[in-house]
């Protein structure tokens, strides 16, 4: 199976959830959205993971405040292209009808009723499901705080969520050719 994780994160949580995912699934194919433009093929699965920010979709507002807030409090570590252009909804805009066979989407969030906090996956189904792609799964992971840390165990339920998309995508079938004598 072809698979492609495709993540945005600000502060890393994200990213390590991501790399689960898709050790999970068995793939290596992890890049940050603003590396996946213009990535070759069309994966069997697509996953696609971002930060809930705001109840949704991280914008590119949403996005430098965050990394402003870091700065300030030099706390929190900012993941390496946090505030690079293509956000994940800017990717998710551009991405065109038929680019992936089935897709899963996950956010990070709050623990959290996502009544209160949001949950990015539900955008990011949204615009997936609008280009024809069929969405199979969709997983929150939770943070202990806005910057993080995850909170224990996320990164092992991450990985068994990937395992169990890939047994949920079917093989490829091989086409039967007929020889003629």
């Amino acid at each position: 199976m072809d698979a492609l994780v495709v993540y945005e994160s600000v502060y890393g949580n994200t990213r390590a959830v991501a790399e689960a995912v898709a050790d999970g699934v068995g793939t290596f194919a992890v890049l940050p959205v603003h590396e996946a433009q213009g990535s070759q093929g069309t994966p069997d699965l697509l996953i696609v993971g971002g930060p809930t920010h705001v109840h949704g979709l991280a914008t590119r507002r949403s996005r430098r405040v965050a990394a402003a807030t870091a700065q300030q409090d030099g706390r929190t570590q900012l993941e390496a292209g946090a505030t690079i252009d293509p956000g994940l909804r800017t990717w998710l805009h551009g991405l065109s009808p038929g680019a992936a066979r089935h897709a899963a989407a996950f956010d990070t969030r709050l623990d959290r009723s996502p009544w209160l906090s949001g949950a990015a996956a539900r955008g990011i189904t949204r615009r997936l499901r609008h280009l024809g792609i069929d969405v199979i799964a969709t997983e929150s992971f939770l943070v202990e705080d806005t910057e993080g840390p995850l909170q224990a165990g996320e990164l092992e339920r991450a990985r068994a969520w990937g395992a169990e998309l890939a047994r949920s995508i079917p093989a490829p079938h091989k086409q039967l050719v007929e020889t003629q004598p």
